[in-house]
């Protein structure tokens, strides 16, 4: 095709990777502690969106995950909240943007969010609520 420049690298304009989201297991284990509840299953589908959704992401700067996430709240450089199941529970993030990978801090109700500090929880395996 004529004014077509062929010698272009295409590669450096379509971005392959995927961001890690460290770790899978925490959600699955929350899910897993509402077993039996009415919950159970909307907050599994939730979180089963939210990873592989996350997991697709390309996102270098809070602005890009509120482009896409419009109800997320941006908690300082690093730090977001994202509503699941509506806004009956609370997913907090730190997202490494330059290394992609988001570090799940902690996950619970909204009420229970009402009692942390979001800027600096931490996991805690088995007792996310403390």
């Amino acid at each position: 095709m004529p004014g077509l420049d062929t010698s272009v690298s295409w590669t450096r304009y379509v971005r392959y990777s995927a961001v890690r989201v460290i770790a899978r297991r925490t959600l699955n284990d929350f899910v897993e502690s509402l077993r039996g509840s009415k919950d159970h299953k909307a907050v599994k589908a939730a979180l089963d969106a939210w990873f592989h959704e996350a997991q697709a992401a390309i996102w270098s700067s809070p602005a890009e995950v509120k482009e896409i996430y419009g109800n997320a709240s941006i908690v300082g450089a690093d730090r977001v909240v994202f509503n699941i199941k509506g806004n009956d529970y609370r997913l907090v993030v730190a997202i490494d943007y330059q290394r992609e990978i988001v570090f799940i801090k902690w996950l619970g109700t909204h009420k229970e969010y009402d009692r942390i500090d979001v800027g600096t929880v931490q996991y805690a395996h088995k007792t996310n609520q403390k």
